[in-house]
Protein backbone atom coordinates (compact mmCIF):
# COMPACT_ATOMS: atom_id res chain seq x y z
CA UNK A 1 0.00 0.00 0.00
CA UNK A 2 1.09 3.37 -0.89
CA UNK A 3 -0.11 5.83 2.05
CA UNK A 4 -0.43 9.44 2.15
CA UNK A 5 -0.19 11.50 5.61
CA UNK A 6 -1.93 14.73 6.34
CA UNK A 7 -0.48 16.58 9.36
CA UNK A 8 -4.07 15.21 11.19
CA UNK A 9 -2.50 11.47 10.87
CA UNK A 10 1.05 11.93 11.42
CA UNK A 11 0.58 13.78 14.43
CA UNK A 12 -1.69 10.53 15.85
CA UNK A 13 1.50 8.54 15.58
CA UNK A 14 3.36 11.39 17.96
CA UNK A 15 0.22 12.48 20.38
CA UNK A 16 -1.78 9.02 22.09
CA UNK A 17 -5.18 9.89 21.49
CA UNK A 18 -8.28 8.59 19.50
CA UNK A 19 -7.18 6.79 16.34
CA UNK A 20 -3.33 6.74 17.75
CA UNK A 21 -2.74 3.01 17.69
CA UNK A 22 -4.83 2.31 14.07
CA UNK A 23 -2.82 5.03 12.62
CA UNK A 24 0.45 3.92 13.45
CA UNK A 25 -0.74 -0.18 12.80
CA UNK A 26 -1.49 1.36 9.38
CA UNK A 27 1.81 3.05 8.27
CA UNK A 28 3.94 -0.36 9.38
CA UNK A 29 1.78 -2.19 7.40
CA UNK A 30 2.50 0.87 4.01
CA UNK A 31 4.71 -0.37 1.60
CA UNK A 32 5.62 3.26 1.31
CA UNK A 33 4.66 6.75 3.28
CA UNK A 34 4.48 10.55 2.04
CA UNK A 35 2.93 13.64 2.93
CA UNK A 36 3.38 16.79 1.65
CA UNK A 37 6.49 19.28 2.44
CA UNK A 38 4.46 21.58 4.38
CA UNK A 39 3.41 19.06 7.00
CA UNK A 40 6.56 18.89 8.71
CA UNK A 41 5.41 22.70 10.08
CA UNK A 42 2.02 21.35 10.24
CA UNK A 43 2.98 18.56 12.52
CA UNK A 44 5.58 20.65 14.47
CA UNK A 45 2.72 23.46 14.95
CA UNK A 46 0.28 20.44 16.18
CA UNK A 47 2.77 19.05 19.23
CA UNK A 48 3.53 22.31 20.52
CA UNK A 49 -0.10 23.08 20.84
CA UNK A 50 -0.52 19.35 22.21
CA UNK A 51 2.48 20.79 24.33
CA UNK A 52 0.73 23.89 25.54
CA UNK A 53 -2.90 22.60 25.74
CA UNK A 54 -1.04 19.89 28.25
CA UNK A 55 -1.75 16.60 26.58
CA UNK A 56 1.66 16.44 26.47
CA UNK A 57 4.16 16.89 28.93
CA UNK A 58 7.64 19.24 28.04
CA UNK A 59 9.09 16.01 28.13
CA UNK A 60 6.74 14.17 26.30
CA UNK A 61 6.75 16.90 23.89
CA UNK A 62 10.42 17.20 23.56
CA UNK A 63 10.46 13.34 22.62
CA UNK A 64 8.10 13.30 20.33
CA UNK A 65 9.77 16.17 18.04
CA UNK A 66 12.79 14.82 18.03
CA UNK A 67 11.37 11.31 16.76
CA UNK A 68 9.51 13.29 14.72
CA UNK A 69 12.72 14.94 12.93
CA UNK A 70 14.32 11.52 13.11
CA UNK A 71 11.68 10.04 10.72
CA UNK A 72 11.18 12.98 8.57
CA UNK A 73 13.34 12.03 6.12
CA UNK A 74 12.00 8.38 5.33
CA UNK A 75 8.95 9.76 4.41
CA UNK A 76 8.53 10.66 0.76
CA UNK A 77 8.01 14.53 0.48
CA UNK A 78 5.42 15.93 -2.01
CA UNK A 79 7.33 19.28 -2.82
CA UNK A 80 4.47 22.76 -3.07
CA UNK A 81 5.89 22.84 -7.00
CA UNK A 82 3.20 25.43 -9.22
CA UNK A 83 1.41 22.28 -9.99
CA UNK A 84 0.82 21.29 -6.63
CA UNK A 85 -0.42 24.83 -5.87
CA UNK A 86 -2.07 25.63 -9.13
CA UNK A 87 -4.68 21.95 -8.42
CA UNK A 88 -4.57 23.23 -4.24
CA UNK A 89 -6.60 26.19 -5.80
CA UNK A 90 -9.09 24.62 -8.05
CA UNK A 91 -9.62 21.97 -5.32
CA UNK A 92 -9.81 24.66 -2.95
CA UNK A 93 -12.15 26.41 -4.75
CA UNK A 94 -14.33 23.37 -5.72
CA UNK A 95 -14.82 21.64 -2.60
CA UNK A 96 -14.54 24.51 -0.03
CA UNK A 97 -11.52 23.18 1.58
CA UNK A 98 -9.41 24.95 3.47
CA UNK A 99 -6.05 26.46 2.44
CA UNK A 100 -3.77 23.15 3.73
CA UNK A 101 -6.22 20.78 3.08
CA UNK A 102 -6.35 21.66 -0.61
CA UNK A 103 -2.35 21.42 -0.76
CA UNK A 104 -2.68 17.77 1.07
CA UNK A 105 -5.24 16.55 -1.45
CA UNK A 106 -3.72 18.39 -4.39
CA UNK A 107 -0.19 16.45 -3.14
CA UNK A 108 -1.98 13.20 -2.86
CA UNK A 109 -3.21 13.74 -6.00
CA UNK A 110 -0.29 14.94 -8.15
CA UNK A 111 1.90 11.83 -6.24
CA UNK A 112 -0.79 9.22 -7.63
CA UNK A 113 -0.75 10.59 -10.94
CA UNK A 114 3.37 10.43 -10.67
CA UNK A 115 3.09 6.82 -9.72
CA UNK A 116 0.71 5.76 -12.08
CA UNK A 117 -0.82 3.75 -8.92
CA UNK A 118 -3.47 3.83 -6.03
CA UNK A 119 -2.62 5.82 -2.91
CA UNK A 120 -4.98 5.90 0.13
CA UNK A 121 -4.87 9.14 1.70
CA UNK A 122 -5.08 9.20 5.68
CA UNK A 123 -7.21 12.05 7.31
CA UNK A 124 -8.74 13.02 10.15
CA UNK A 125 -10.06 15.78 8.66
CA UNK A 126 -13.64 15.61 7.43
CA UNK A 127 -13.85 17.75 4.57
CA UNK A 128 -10.33 17.02 3.02
CA UNK A 129 -11.91 12.76 4.06
CA UNK A 130 -15.01 14.04 1.37
CA UNK A 131 -13.25 16.18 -1.21
CA UNK A 132 -10.71 12.97 -1.52
CA UNK A 133 -13.58 9.88 -1.87
CA UNK A 134 -14.97 12.72 -4.41
CA UNK A 135 -11.82 12.70 -6.39
CA UNK A 136 -11.49 9.10 -6.09
CA UNK A 137 -8.84 8.85 -3.87
CA UNK A 138 -8.74 5.71 -1.63
CA UNK A 139 -9.07 7.32 2.38
CA UNK A 140 -8.50 6.31 5.58
CA UNK A 141 -10.24 5.85 8.24
CA UNK A 142 -13.06 4.07 5.92
CA UNK A 143 -15.67 5.33 8.76
CA UNK A 144 -14.26 8.60 9.59
CA UNK A 145 -18.08 10.17 9.26
CA UNK A 146 -19.12 8.14 12.36
CA UNK A 147 -15.75 8.45 13.83
CA UNK A 148 -16.55 12.24 14.43
CA UNK A 149 -20.11 11.98 15.47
Amino acid sequence: MILYLDASALVKSYVEEPGSADTLTLINQADISGTAIVTRAEVAAGLAKARRRGTLSQKEADEAITLFHQEWPQLVHVMASEVVVARADSLAWEYNLRGYDAVHLASALVWQDTLASLITLATFDKALWKAAKAVNIDVWPKNLPEMLA
